[in-house]
């Protein structure tokens, strides 16, 4: 989708802010969250009336969201080294493994963080390469002998690279960038023709809820967190981006919602996935209302 700029506000990073429509479905009709505000900072989060997705609508460059992640979260307030975070790593590793197999496959993980996924690939058969914004991330990866690229998925693209890979990874990043599509389609574009895409994210929209809002939402500024998926939503994402889903996770009961999906051989005719953002505000009505009765740090 494109951007229109609006009066050049300023947030982290000291960039412009952009007004997006949904990335989805294109519409400009969104409602405001309301109960959002009370854990952001004041900052609006908004649903899509036409197809229920999730977004932040103010949104600064690629370029300053990674800035965001490389240079004030990574190392300071997130790590992929912490037991849960390699948890759910080893989670996905597994199901990959499991569905589609590691073994003598070449692996580009997309915002590949410290090495840590494609360490773990590397154990059960892959040869990994990650595309990563941060310098110290990429130092990090240097030392387990990975072989990466430092820059944005844009950065990568703009090469002119042809190397192409049995699968690509986007583990929770996919919520972390100015254009989901943009890097559904990057990852596409990555892949050999019988390739596969992974995407991994813990956005639990229209599931019984897995944690307190004021752990899912927070003060961050908001486009380091611009979108938030459902399974509906991650499935129309990745048919929007040329993808049909091959495998998914048990995700009604676990923490992480995993899709598998190959670039599909030729449009499909039925209708995309949709929420009803009538649901998804009641959702997160009843979600703050559990938060605030149950949490006393909330």
């Amino acid at each position: 989708m494109s951007a229109v700029e609006t009066r050049p506000a300023r947030s982290a990073g000291d960039s412009a802010l952009f007004d997006f429509p949904c990335d989805l479905c294109g519409s400009n009709d969104a409602a405001e969250i309301p109960e959002a505000r009370h854990y952001t900072g004041g900052h609006p989060l908004h649903v899509c009336r036409g197809c229920g997705f999730v977004y932040v609508r103010r949104r600064r460059s690629a370029g300053a969201i990674a800035a965001s992640w490389s240079d004030d979260l990574f190392g300071t307030k997130y790590t992929a080294r912490i037991p849960a975070i390699i948890a759910r790593l080893t989670f996905v590793a597994e199901m990959v493994r499991k569905e589609i197999g590691f073994e003598g496959r070449s692996v580009c993980d997309i915002g590949a963080g410290e090495g840590t996924f494609l360490d773990l690939a590397r154990g059960m058969g892959a040869d990994g390469f990650g595309v990563e914004p941060s310098a110290a991330n990429g130092k990090l990866m240097a030392g387990l002998g990975i072989e990466h690229f430092t820059g944005t998925i844009e950065d990568y693209a703009g090469t002119g690279a042809t190397r192409r890979f049995d699968v690509a990874t986007i583990l929770w990043t996919l919520e972390n960038c100015q254009s989901c599509l943009g890097m559904l389609k990057a990852a596409r574009a990555l892949l050999k023709p019988d390739g596969h895409v992974v995407v991994a994210t813990g956005s639990r929209i229209l599931v019984p809820f897995k944690k307190p809002l004021h752990y899912y939402l927070g003060p961050n500024a908001p486009d380091t967190h611009a979108f938030r998926f459902s399974a509906n939503a991650l499935t129309r994402a990745l048919a929007v981006a040329g993808f049909e889903v091959a495998h998914v996770n048990r995700y009604i009961d676990h923490d992480v919602l995993c899709m598998i999906a190959a670039p599909a051989r030729a449009p499909s005719a039925a209708p995309l996935p949709a929420d009803s953002s009538a649901a998804v505000l009641d959702f997160f009505r009843r979600w703050h209302a559990d938060t605030v009765a149950h949490y006393a740090d909330a």
